[in-house]
C-alpha cells in the first residue's frame, strides 16, 4: 500500500473515529433521533443547511444547541416571530463618537455572525426577512449599506418549522426552501425511547457535553468530504433519479406523471451527490454507493418534488412517491471492459 493511500485511510478512520465521538456525546443529552443527527452531520460536513420540521416538544431546538456545545464554534439562536426586521438578523449602521469627537458610522453586527445559526420557526417571520436570512445562506456574506462583511468559517443554518399552526405564519417559497440541502422530518420517538427520556428527566440530571471538534477541524474535514471521488456510475443513478422526479421528462414513470406537479432541479442532484460522499467518509469510506445516494434522497428530495391535487385527495405523500421511485429505478449497467 503506498504512503498516499495509507494517509487516506488514517484520515478517514479519524473522521469516523470523530463522528462516533460526537454521537456518544449527544446521546448525552438526546435519546433516539440517530437518523435525524446523522442527516445533519452530513450536512455540517458539506457546508449545507438544514430545515428541520416536526412538532414541538421533539427536542428540535435541544438538538441543535447541543451540537454547538460538541462542536466549539460560535452559536446563536434567532426566534424569529412577524416583527423580526433584516437588521436584527444581518446588523447595522449606529452613528458613534470616536475619542477625537468625531461622529462616524460603526458596523454593529447582528446574530447572524455565528457558526451556527439556528433559526427558529423561521415561517412565523415576514418574507423581507425570511430573505435577508436566506441571501446569507446562499452568499456567505451580508451586505450592509455600502460594504459587504464575510461571514464566519464554518457557516450553518438549521431552520426549524412547526408543520401543525398554519395561522399567522409565512411559508417559505419553494425558491428559498431550495437553499435548504435537508429538509429532515423529526418524528416522534418509539415507546422504549419515550420510556428512556422520561427516566432520565425523572432523575433530574443534566449531563455535561465535551467539545470534541474545533472550527478548523471542520473546515479541514468538509475539504476532505469535497475530494471523495464520485463514480460515473453514482453520478449516472443520481441524474436518473431526479430526472425521474419530473412529470414531464420522457423518463419519468406514470405513477410521477400523474400525482406531481413539478420535480427536484439540478441543484437537487449535487446535494444528493454532496450528502453520498459525506455519508462514505463518515463511515470511513473513501468511495460513494448507491446506498450512500439512497439514505439521502428523501431529505434532499421531499422538498423539491410538489405533488398535484389527486396525491393530496388519494393521501399519497412526497415520501411515499420517493419510496417507490428508489424501489422501482433501476441502477445504471456497469461498463464491461474487454481486455
Amino acid at each position: 500500500m503506498s504512503t498516499e493511500s495509507r494517509t487516506i485511510t488514517d484520515v478517514l478512520d479519524q473522521f469516523h473515529h470523530h463522528r462516533d465521538k460526537m454521537q456518544t456525546e449527544l446521546r448525552k443529552v438526546i435519546i433516539g433521533q440517530d437518523e435525524v443527527i446523522e442527516q445533519i452531520f452530513a450536512a455540517i460536513f458539506t457546508r449545507g443547511h438544514c430545515l428541520l420540521v416536526g412538532v414541538p416538544g421533539l427536542a428540535k431546538t435541544l438538538m441543535v444547541s447541543s451540537i454547538s456545545k460538541i462542536l466549539d464554534v460560535t452559536f446563536k439562536r434567532i426566534q424569529f416571530t412577524p416583527d423580526l426586521m433584516p437588521s436584527d438578523i444581518t446588523g447595522t449602521n449606529v452613528l458613534d463618537e470616536n475619542d477625537a469627537g468625531k461622529r462616524e458610522f460603526r458596523f454593529v453586527p447582528g446574530p447572524i455572525f455565528a457558526g451556527i445559526i439556528l433559526a427558529d420557526e423561521i415561517n412565523r417571520t415576514p418574507p423581507k426577512t425570511q430573505a435577508a436570512l436566506l441571501q446569507a445562506m446562499q452568499e456567505r456574506e451580508v451586505t450592509v449599506g455600502q460594504t459587504t462583511y464575510p461571514l464566519p468559517e464554518p457557516f450553518f443554518v438549521i431552520a426549524t418549522q412547526n408543520p401543525i399552526e398554519q395561522e399567522g405564519t409565512y411559508p417559505l417559497p419553494e425558491a428559498q426552501l431550495d437553499r435548504f440541502m435537508f429538509n429532515i422530518k423529526v418524528d416522534y420517538p418509539s415507546f422504549s425511547e419515550e420510556e428512556a427520556i422520561l427516566s432520565a428527566s425523572a432523575q433530574g440530571e443534566m449531563a455535561e457535553l465535551r467539545k470534541v471538534l474545533s472550527g478548523r477541524g471542520i473546515v479541514s474535514l468538509q475539504k476532505l468530504v469535497s475530494q471523495v471521488p464520485v463514480g460515473d456510475y453514482v453520478i449516472q443513478y443520481v441524474a436518473s433519479l431526479v430526472r425521474a422526479t419530473r412529470p414531464k421528462d420522457p423518463s419519468a414513470p406514470e405513477f410521477i406523471r400523474e400525482l406531481v406537479d413539478w420535480g427536484a432541479g439540478p441543484r437537487a442532484g449535487q446535494f444528493l451527490i454532496q450528502g453520498g460522499k459525506a455519508l462514505a467518509a463518515m463511515d470511513g469510506r473513501f468511495s460513494v454507493s448507491l446506498d450512500d445516494i439512497r439514505r439521502t434522497a428523501t431529505a434532499v428530495l421531499r422538498h423539491r418534488i410538489s405533488t398535484n391535487f389527486q396525491a393530496q385527495a388519494e393521501g399519497t405523500t412526497t415520501e411515499d412517491l420517493i419510496d417507490r421511485l428508489i424501489k422501482e429505478l433501476p441502477e445504471p449497467e456497469i461498463p464491461k471492459y474487454s481486455q
